[in-house]
């Protein structure tokens, strides 16, 4: 029997068994309905391709699809939604924290070797306290700001509980606000 004659849950044994040509059928099943919902939410083709690429690898490599559960089109299109809204939110949160430094940073005017000195002050001084922070801390903050992923991206990268990325998130925040008080006050 041909793998593209078989069924979802056949194709999902299929490609859990190492069967890569079943990923093949389940995208050309599947493919361009991913597709438009990610472009319908994201409203950027590029997005969507990439998105779409996105949710048809992590189906392959670390699926948690339940077949007795659900069919294999409403989890692909729940993961879509889903990860298509966290990157509208981790957009949206980059371009307000853009906003923010933009309207912080000094005009033009401003743009003396005095100033760059002290906006290089500041760095260092704030990568000194990411230092001080515990490790599991630091490195979700780090992977926030500086790599931009929202908590369930951390999570996922992780491996961990959502509930464990916010509690590390605030911690680190509220330690880094007593280590930089001089800064922020």
């Amino acid at each position: 029997m041909s793998v593209s004659n078989l069924t979802d849950i056949e194709l999902f044994q299929a490609l859990q068994s190492g069967d890569l040509s079943a990923l093949g059928v389940v995208y050309d099943r599947y493919g361009e309905a991913v597709y438009r919902l990610a472009l319908r939410i994201l409203g950027d083709g590029t997005e969507a391709e990439d998105l779409t690429q996105e949710i048809f690898l992590a189906f392959w490599r670390d699926s948690k699809y339940d077949p007795h559960r659900g069919s294999m089109i409403v989890f692909l299109l729940t993961m879509t939604r889903s990860r298509a809204i966290n990157r509208l939110r981790q957009k949206r949160s980059q371009q307000q924290l853009l906003q923010r430094c933009q309207r912080s940073m000094p005009t033009d005017a401003d743009n003396s070797p005095m100033n760059n000195v002290s906006v290089q002050e500041i760095s260092h001084i704030v990568g000194e306290a990411l230092q001080e922070l515990p490790e599991n801390q630091r490195q979700v903050l780090k992977m926030a700001y500086y790599q931009g992923l929202s908590q369930s991206e951390i999570t996922h990268e992780l491996n961990i509980p959502l509930g464990t990325v916010k509690t590390r998130t605030r911690q680190g925040l509220l330690k880094l606000r007593k280590l930089l008080k001089d800064l922020v006050d």
